[in-house]
C-alpha cells in the first residue's frame, strides 16, 4: 500500500492571482457608463414628447381660468354660478334657463369656483354619471360672460 503523504500526485500548490485589484476599478467604471446611460435615455423621449405641441395649457386671466384641454374637458354649459349641490353630488351649480331640472352641478379639482358665484360663466368639463344630479361634472376651464 501506498503512503498518502508521500504520493506527488496528491498534493499539489495553488498559484493565488489577485484579480480584485483589477476587479474593483472596473466595477465602478462599468456602473458610472450605466448610470450615464440611462440618464441619456431617460432624457430622450421627455425632451421629445416636449417639443410636441400640446393643446393643454394653464390659464389664469380676466376672462377664463383652468386648464384649456378640449380632449379631456370636451363638455362645457353655460349659466349663472351658485353655491350649493344636490344631495351631495357638486359643490356648486350652474343655473340654467327652464328651472331646476336644467341645472348642471359642477365639482372641480383644478379650479376654484368659490371665485365667480354669482357670475354668469361658461364652464368646460368632464362629465360624471350623479344618483341625483341630472348633470354632474368636473370643471376644468371656466370662462366669465358678460
Amino acid at each position: 500500500m501506498k503512503n498518502l503523504n508521500t504520493d506527488p500526485n496528491l498534493i499539489h500548490e495553488i498559484n493565488v492571482v489577485d484579480d480584485n485589484k483589477m476587479k474593483a476599478p472596473m466595477f465602478f467604471v462599468l456602473v458610472a457608463i450605466a448610470v450615464i446611460l440611462g440618464v441619456i435615455i431617460g432624457l430622450i423621449p421627455s425632451k421629445l414628447s416636449n417639443k410636441k405641441t400640446s393643446n393643454t395649457t394653464t390659464t389664469a386671466s380676466e376672462k377664463s381660468v383652468g386648464i384649456v384641454d378640449k380632449k379631456t374637458f370636451k363638455d362645457s354649459a353655460e349659466g349663472i354660478l351658485r353655491e350649493g349641490g344636490i344631495d351631495g353630488e357638486g359643490n356648486f351649480h350652474l343655473e340654467r334657463a327652464g328651472g331646476d331640472s336644467q341645472n348642471a352641478y359642477l365639482t372641480s379639482s383644478t379650479v376654484d369656483l368659490s371665485e365667480h358665484i354669482g357670475k354668469k360663466v361658461r364652464v368646460w368639463g368632464q362629465t360624471f354619471a350623479g344618483e341625483k344630479a341630472g348633470w354632474l361634472m368636473d370643471v376644468g376651464l371656466v370662462e366669465i360672460l358678460k
